[in-house]
Order: C-alpha cells, then sequence, then structure tokens
C-alpha cells in the first residue's frame, strides 16, 4: 500500500483572507470555503487553509518550494502582492529568495529548472 499527496495545510487566523491571497499568488481558484477551512486548487497539491486560535509564534515547520523562470520578477510581484522578503540564499547550481506570505508564513522562490 502507498499513499500520495493530495494536500498541504497551513493553520492561520483569517482562512478566507489567506486562501485570497495565495489564490491571487498562484493564479488559482478557491475550490472549497467552509468557513473555517478554505482549499485552493493549486497544482499539483491543493492548498487548505485552516482556522486555529493560536497565533503563529516561530519558523514553519514546513513551507512550499515553488520555481519561477524569472526570480526576480517573481519576487517583485509577490511582494507587490503582499509578501515580504526575509533572505537570500544560494547554494552550488541552486539560488532562492526566501519570502513570507501576509501571515507570516515562511516560502521559498527557486529559479526554474
Amino acid at each position: 500500500m502507498t499513499v500520495s499527496a493530495t494536500m498541504i495545510t497551513i493553520d492561520c487566523s483569517a482562512p478566507r483572507e489567506l486562501a485570497q491571497w495565495w489564490a491571487t499568488a498562484l493564479d488559482a481558484e478557491i475550490t472549497n470555503d467552509f468557513g473555517e477551512f478554505v482549499m485552493v486548487g493549486a497544482k499539483p497539491l491543493t492548498l487548505g487553509f485552516q482556522q486555529v486560535a493560536e497565533p503563529k509564534l516561530s519558523k514553519n515547520r514546513v513551507h512550499l518550494d515553488f520555481a519561477a523562470d524569472d526570480l526576480a520578477a517573481e519576487v517583485r510581484r509577490l511582494v507587490e502582492l503582499g509578501a515580504t522578503v526575509v533572505g537570500e540564499q544560494q547554494v552550488p547550481g541552486l539560488s532562492w529568495t526566501v519570502l513570507q506570505d501576509p501571515a507570516g508564513n515562511e516560502f521559498c522562490v527557486s529559479h526554474g529548472h
């Protein structure tokens, strides 16, 4: 028996607002809105945004990684949408930018391969 990944769920205080931000950022659509749980159809995985009472206090244990053909242009676009640049990282053959969404959740964008 095997399992396959179908959704990544992000805890947040305002699921509708954060889901809408990610839908815009990923050129995707909100596929389900249950109030306290909102889903965005982002290929290849669905993103879920689940309301929780406690605030985010530290660095994410899990984060999303994306690739873009034009890293600088994509980072500018995401910042214009409300993301914050946390830093730049590089290892031989790969560079990426670490950002935070409006709720403070970290994610990375690298050069497309």
